[in-house]
C-alpha cells in the first residue's frame, strides 16, 4: 500500500524527543572512544573528533535545509552548491591523507571520479539539471569519491612508510620509481574499495540503504525503488575505482606526499 504523506512525517517526527535522542547517541559515542582510548593521528582523542563532527552535522543539515529552497529554483545557485560541496570534499579528503601542501591534489582523483559520470548522467537525461534530483545524487557520488581518496590514499602512504626497504630493493633493481613504489602501495590502496563492494554485494540481504528506503517513503514502487539503488551503487564503484586508481597514481609519482618521519 503506498505511503502517505501522513505516514512519513510519523515515521521520524521532527521534535524534542529526537533532538534529545540524537543527543544520547551523540553523548554515547563519545563516551565509547573515550573509555576505549580510541586515537587518531598523533594521539589526538577521537571523542572530540566525534563531538565536533555531531555538532557540524547538526548545524550544516539545519542550514542546507533552509537554503536547499532557493538552490532548487536557480541553475547558477545549484552549480554554486555543487562546487560548494566539491571544495569541501576536496579540504576534508586532502587534510586526512596529508597535513603539508599535497594536499589540495585531492581535487584530482574526486573529480576524476564524479565528473564523468555526472556529466554522462545529464547528457543521457537520466537526471535533469534540477536541484531536487542532482543534488543528491551529486552528493552520493562526491561522498564516495571522497571516502575511497582518503582511504586509498592514506593505505598507500602507509604501506610506503612501513615497507620503505621494499621500495629501495625495487629501486636497486633498476625499477623507476614511480613503479617499485606502485608495486607496494597498489594492494593496500586497493583495499579502499573493499566497503563499496561489500555493500554492493550484500544491499538487499543485510541492509537497505538510504536511496532504497527513501525512495519507499516517497510513495515510489519497490521496483523503482530498487532501480534508483542498483543505480546508485553501480555508480558509487565506477566513481570510487577511478578515484582509488588515480590517487594511488599522485601517491606513486609523488604528488602527495608526507613530511619525512610521518
Amino acid at each position: 500500500m503506498p505511503s502517505t504523506a501522513a505516514e512519513t512525517t510519523t515515521l521520524l517526527p521532527v521534535n524534542a524527543t529526537l533532538g534529545v535522542v540524537l543527543a544520547v547517541l551523540l553523548v554515547v559515542a563519545v563516551a565509547v572512544a573515550a573509555y576505549a582510548r580510541l586515537t587518531g593521528d598523533g594521539g589526538h582523542g577521537r571523542g572530540r573528533e566525534i563531538a565536533v563532527a555531531g555538532v557540524r552535522a547538526t548545524v550544516q543539515l539545519a542550514a542546507v535545509s533552509l537554503l536547499i529552497g532557493w538552490v532548487v529554483e536557480d541553475v547558477r545557485l545549484l552549480l554554486g552548491f555543487l562546487l560548494l560541496m566539491y571544495a569541501v570534499a576536496v579540504r576534508t579528503a586532502g587534510r586526512r591523507i596529508t597535513t603539508n601542501a599535497t594536499w589540495w591534489w585531492a581535487a584530482v582523483p574526486i573529480a576524476a571520479g564524479v565528473l564523468p559520470v555526472v556529466l554522462a548522467l545529464l547528457l543521457t537525461g537520466l537526471v535533469p539539471l534540477k536541484g531536487i534530483t542532482l543534488i543528491p545524487v551529486t552528493g552520493i557520488l562526491i561522498g564516495g569519491a571522497l571516502t575511497a581518496t582518503v582511504l586509498g590514499g592514506r593505505r598507500a602512504l602507509d604501506e610506503l612508510h612501513t615497507r620503505h626497504g621494499e621500495v629501495e630493493a625495487g629501486l636497486a633493481l633498476g625499477l623507476p620509481e614511480a613503479d617499485a613504489r606502485l608495486e607496494v602501495a597498489r594492494p593496500a590502496a586497493s583495499d579502499a574499495l573493499l566497503p563499496g563492494l561489500d555493500q554492493t554485494r550484500t544491499v538487499g540481504l543485510v541492509t537497505l540503504p538510504g536511496a532504497f528506503v527513501g525512495m519507499l517513503l516517497g510513495g515510489a514502487s519497490p521496483v523503482q525503488a530498487g532501480a534508483v539503488q542498483l543505480f546508485v551503487l553501480v555508480a558509487l564503484l565506477a566513481v570510487q575505482a577511478v578515484a582509488v586508481a588515480v590517487v594511488l597514481e599522485l601517491v606513486a609519482r609523488g604528488r602527495v606526499h608526507r613530511e619525512e618521519g610521518r
